[in-house]
């Protein structure tokens, strides 16, 4: 009698381990997402329409451009909780479910999606970051057109506020030893020379390691655009070794709050510390974005917007359509 209760508690320690390490899976591999499809979870594509009706994993639930569709076009930050609730639900994705979230190799946007649905009440949300070119390239099926109907689901949703900080919560943090900032914005943003807000700048202390240097070579995005190479691969991610190579310098025990320009590139590099094992990661979701137009908020390299010069490329602009428009007046009147 003994034994077998041992048996049974060592398999209920065993299924408790699984477990977590089943909701520590942050970024998981084709192998899993195959395994993943056979027992039904959810999957949902984060890319525009139009990406979506080319190529999908089969069943893959969708809203479309899932930064667009879930935040608001002028703060961009998220929508209220029963707005969200209600797109989510049009197209069938429940937060509570085991979900599988993908997009494009390497960008963002899937970072983005698990973000979300953790933010909303997701616990066991994972990123595909190889994407749809990686499943294609192992010859996997895929499905076509446009999203088939689904059922609406009737969600309540609550945003859950330790996975994110404030402006003024990023203020108070400022100078506390047990926390460290990073900024994954671009060099030239962090330096104040790319003016995003009404200030440029960084957060005082904050450590800048832009997202792309996750990737092997944080330089394909700028060579596809120069059309040095043809294809994605270089963004897929650093070996492991190397990552914690990268983020050597910050301590995985003290709290990280990473930030961008909106919350959008903060959310893979969360999602990579968090696959390393760093214990408390928080997203900064307004980041620069709120924090360059709060003037009284402490920052290192301020730049001003320029706001003369903006008013004049306004002017200059206007000029020319006036023009323009005299033009076209006076080609359709008759000779």
């Amino acid at each position: 009698m003994f034994n077998y209760s041992l048996r049974k508690l060592g398999l209920a320690l065993g299924i408790l381990g699984l477990a977590g390490m089943a909701s520590a899976q942050v970024i998981v591999s084709t192998a899993y997402v195959q395994d993943a499809l056979k027992r039904n979870v959810q999957v949902w594509d984060v890319r525009a329409d139009k990406d979506y009706a080319k190529a999908h994993l089969t069943g893959a639930l969708t809203i479309g451009d899932a930064a667009t569709a879930l935040r608001d076009a002028n703060a961009e930050d998220f929508l209220k909780p029963e707005d969200v609730a209600k797109v989510l639900g049009a197209a069938g994705i429940d937060p509570a479910k085991e979900t599988i979230v993908y997009g494009t190799r390497g960008t963002w946007n899937p970072y983005f999606g698990r973000y979300a649905l953790r933010y909303f009440g997701g616990s066991k949300v994972s990123v595909y970051h190889d994407g749809l070119e990686a499943w294609q390239a192992a010859g996997l099926p895929v499905e076509t057109g446009a999203a088939k109907a689904t059922t609406p689901i009737k969600l309540t949703l609550k945003a859950n506020p330790s996975l994110a900080v404030s402006t003024q919560e990023v203020i108070d943090r400022l100078n506390r030893s047990d926390v460290q900032i990073v900024d994954a914005r671009t060099p030239k943003e962090f330096a104040g020379a790319d003016i995003r807000a009404l200030r440029g700048g960084n957060i005082p202390g904050s450590v800048n390691i832009p997202y792309e240097m996750n990737w092997s070579d944080p330089e394909t995005m700028s060579k596809l655009a120069r059309k040095v190479v043809t294809d994605n691969s270089g963004m897929v991610l650093k070996a492991n070794d190397d990552l914690k190579a990268l983020y050597a310098k910050l301590d995985p025990n003290k709290e990280t709050v990473v930030y961008c320009q909106s919350g959008a590139r903060a959310s893979e590099t969360a999602g990579v510390l968090e696959q390393l094992g760093f214990k408390n990661v928080k997203v900064y979701d307004s980041s620069w974005l709120a924090y360059g137009n709060k003037l009284d908020a402490p920052a290192n390299n301020a730049t001003v917007f320029n706001v003369g010069a903006l008013n004049g490329r306004i002017a200059g602009m206007q000029a020319r359509i006036e023009t323009l428009e005299k033009e076209l007046t006076a080609a359709k009147k008759p000779n």
